[in-house]
């Protein structure tokens, strides 16, 4: 770390944090919905995990990002990265949110989900080394890609068990 902060990787990792932020409210609100409609939520023991390996993440982000280049192969990556977040986004509507949150209701099976059964994981997976990989923080990369890994493993578990009757319909 030179020292020097490099306004343009501020600018990408305040683009980053912002985005975050938004999806929390956004995930705040639509879990508010889904459990007034009588949704319930399930798994919840991995979720303090989850937040504090993505607060780590930004964190490392911000503390070791501030000063390094962007990467324009890696950043053009992460854009298009973010075009599939947006079709999930769009996919799951009201019912995307950052808990396992399951209504009575069919699974929705369009968009990316009429491909893949978890996408916003593999989203997820692909943004946790991509976007280190754009301030060029390989090792960031690597040491929360397996922290990811380790918690998604617990995750997806929790999820396709609370998402077994659905699919068995």
């Amino acid at each position: 770390m030179s020292g020097a902060v490099n306004p343009a990787a501020l600018i990408f990792m305040a683009v980053v944090m912002a985005q975050r932020l938004a999806e929390l409210a956004l995930a705040r609100r639509n879990t508010a919905r889904l459990l007034a409609q009588g949704a319930h939520e399930h798994g919840a023991g991995h979720y303090p995990v989850m937040v504090a390996l993505h607060t780590a993440w930004i964190l490392g982000l911000a503390w070791f990002g501030r000063d390094a280049a962007l990467h324009p192969g890696w950043l053009a990556l992460w854009v298009m990265l973010q075009a599939l977040r947006v079709w999930i986004l769009a996919s799951l509507g009201a019912r995307w949110t950052t808990r396992i949150i399951v209504l009575d209701a069919p699974l929705v099976r369009r968009g990316p989900y009429r491909i893949l059964r978890h996408p916003n994981y593999a989203l997820v997976v692909a943004e946790i080394a991509v976007t280190p990989l754009v301030l060029g923080l390989w090792p960031l990369a690597l040491v929360f890609s397996a922290l990811n890994a380790a918690m998604l493993w617990w995750r997806i578990r929790a999820e396709n068990a609370a998402l077994r009757p659905a699919r068995d319909r």
